[in-house]
């Protein structure tokens, strides 16, 4: 067989647009439609989609769709930013989220920052925009570098300690960027020496912004300076001079977008896993009619292979950094496999893929067989294809999987991969970088189990070890990661970002465990989080989740074991836990029911979350308590007795 057409027409997303919703009044009841109208929307498109979704009523969305992830955002800074809130709002739009935004008084950072009573305190995300004129509103005429020097450090120092009083109180995150600078300023001074210092001065203050994300768990600095570097204007002069909108739309545009990438990290609906399509992504040509010979491929080679190698080792930087890679292509087998084993052109090989899929069947039946052999939801990928037909219709089919279409110029695949920033975290963690190592495992352990005639007997001979230890700082990191990026086997999907971790690993009435494990095939590391904490003789299980890789392996009934007995031992007359219903953990909605909890009707104890939903509060009375697996060996919690 040939590779399938490239003339193949993509799948028709629908026939409404946004306009049409707008103007027949039903944007807000097809609200949920709106990130599907707004998928390979140019940039132009965008900023008018953007007005429009501006003006819906948040609560009116939320009235009529409680699931839909709702991001409250507070925006302060020096000028004038009325202007971001459309692109905030469509960015948000395209990932599925809704915006709750509160725009500050102009140039009200300051206040704002010294208010632990104010919005942006309690927001989710709080934006502090920062742009050129913080130092050159103050900057004397005449002046010189060391005049921006002084007022730069002066401001940025007042700055670091606003920072340092939010970052001790608040409940979200806040955001600060790099001051970037405008050539009209450089211009000014005529001498070079002058221009190179001035640059020198407004570096060193960028550098001492960046470094405040080092400092505070709950801060992050957007760096502009790959946006203006890649063509990005700072500053539209009228805007500036008239309104005082100190940034240019289009820099405001490209800003919204990375909040964007931060509110869905934020939101749990990061990806996982990235899958490639071979012929005219990872190498030019098709191979069933070009043969291993004739694919474009290898920095050696043509100008378009080398374009294509320069591909396959971002995508190899992505995969050292704990994304699963893994292919799907119309092909047949042998020959995939004899390219990626030993052609000499290419930079990825077999190796570097949990998992190569070639064969003639559709691609989106592929993936959702490819996600339940790796135990993840098909919305935990991204799919990258050269062919419109294919991205149309696995966005049709699977609507939850991230598609990237690619064009037959390779020059521009790193571009179309990196736009959206699917794959980013606030930090790495060990487990990150072991992540492709330990569903390769995974695999070996589904076709271990298929040597079996019994779950039973397969259990027993995978040798599970399950530890439980007190979250200390090490676990911080992956801790938050879990809550943020865990879906399926999560009761309340409470997500919780570094500091918000730390703060209860700080408090004293919270406990908070890492769940480590291991069998035959390796270790494991932690795959997952109690967090409790005690109020009188009842203790409260906050949030309870595990990671989809090591499901249904007793791990989740023997922490539950370990902490009711815990419980019992120090006293504790019962033990409740919440499950909060959404549409990605319906698999875990019997687990406290099926180890012993009755539901309760009261819900004086039930958490508040800042997305709605259905939460159903379930108590155990430490009378009779479940045994773990047999076949699980287990580590006590240090401190527990088992009494």
């Amino acid at each position: 067989m040939t590779g399938a057409s490239r003339s193949e027409r993509p799948v028709d997303s629908g026939p409404s647009t946004l306009l049409d919703l707008h103007r027949e009044g039903r944007l807000v009841r097809e609200y949920p439609a709106v990130r599907r109208l707004l998928v390979d929307a140019s940039d132009a498109e965008l900023a008018r989609a953007g007005q429009l979704l501006a003006r819906l009523d948040p609560d009116e969305v939320v009235a009529e769709h409680p699931a839909v992830p709702v991001v409250t955002v507070a925006v302060t800074g020096h000028g004038t930013l009325a202007p971001l809130l459309p692109p905030l709002t469509v960015e948000l739009a395209r990932h599925g989220l809704l915006l709750r935004p509160h725009l500050a008084d102009f140039d009200a950072y300051v206040f704002d920052l010294a208010d632990p009573g104010g919005e942006l305190y309690r927001a989710d995300l709080g934006l502090c925009v920062l742009d050129p004129m913080v130092v050159f509103d103050e900057v004397p005429v005449p002046w010189g570098p060391e005049d921006v020097e002084r007022v730069a450090r002066e401001r940025i120092g007042t700055l670091a300690g606003l920072v340092a009083r939010f970052a001790e109180s608040a409940r979200g995150t806040l955001v600060l960027n790099t001051l970037p600078l405008p050539r009209r300023f450089t211009a000014q001074l005529v001498d070079h020496r002058s221009r190179a210092r001035l640059g020198a001065v407004w570096r060193e203050a960028n550098a001492r912004l960046l470094r405040l994300a080092e400092e505070h768990e709950r801060v992050v600095v957007l760096d502009l300076d790959p946006l203006v570097g890649e063509g990005v204007p700072v500053v539209e002069p009228r805007l500036s001079q008239y309104t005082r909108t100190h940034l240019s739309p289009a820099l405001l545009a490209a800003y919204a977008r990375e909040i964007g990438h931060l509110a869905r990290h934020r939101a749990g609906q990061g990806k996982k896993a990235l899958v490639l399509d071979l012929d005219g992504t990872l190498w030019g040509g098709i191979l069933g009619e070009d043969g291993p010979d004739g694919i474009e491929i290898g920095a050696g080679g043509t100008h378009r292979g080398g374009a294509h190698h320069a591909f396959q080792r971002v995508v190899g930087q992505l995969a050292a950094q704990g994304v699963l890679l893994a292919a799907v292509s119309k092909n047949d087998p042998e020959p995939v496999g004899e390219v990626l084993r030993g052609h000499p052109g290419m930079f990825l090989r077999k190796d570097d893929f949990v998992r190569v899929v070639a064969n003639w069947r559709p691609k989106h039946d592929n993936l959702a067989e490819l996600a339940e052999a790796l135990n993840l939801g098909v919305d935990s990928f991204v799919f990258v294809d050269d062919s419109p037909y294919e991205c149309g219709l696995v966005r049709h089919e699977l609507p939850g999987v991230g598609v990237v279409p690619v064009n037959g110029e390779p020059a521009l695949h790193i571009e179309a991969l990196l736009r959206d920033g699917w794959f980013d975290a606030p930090e790495l963690t060990r487990e990150d970088v072991t992540r492709v190592a330990q569903y390769r495992d995974e695999l070996v352990r589904k076709d271990f189990l298929d040597g079996f005639d019994s779950l039973d007997e397969y259990l027993r001979q995978l040798r599970v070890e399950v530890h439980l230890v007190e979250a200390g700082p090490a676990e911080v990191a992956r801790l938050s990661q879990l809550t943020l990026r865990t879906n399926q086997f999560n009761q309340t999907t409470l997500r919780l970002g570094l500091a918000e971790v730390s703060a209860l690993l700080d408090d004293p009435a919270a406990r908070v465990l890492a769940v480590r494990a291991a069998d035959r095939f390796g270790d494991n590391g932690v795959v997952g989080a109690v967090f409790t904490h005690r109020h009188g003789d009842t203790v409260h299980i906050d949030n309870f989740l595990l990671s989809c890789r090591v499901f249904s392996r007793g791990i989740e009934q023997t922490a539950l074991c370990a902490v009711l007995r815990h419980a019992r031992a120090h006293g504790a007359r019962a033990v409740r836990a919440n499950y909060r219903a959404t549409p990605k953990n319906t698999k875990v909605k019997d687990f406290y029911p099926r180890n012993g909890f009755a539901a309760v009707t009261d819900d004086d104890t039930t958490a508040a979350y800042r997305n709605d939903g259905t939460t159903l509060t379930y108590e155990h009375g430490l009378r009779v308590l479940p045994l773990p697996p047999a076949h699980v060996h287990f580590t006590e919690i240090p401190g527990d007795d088992g009494s």
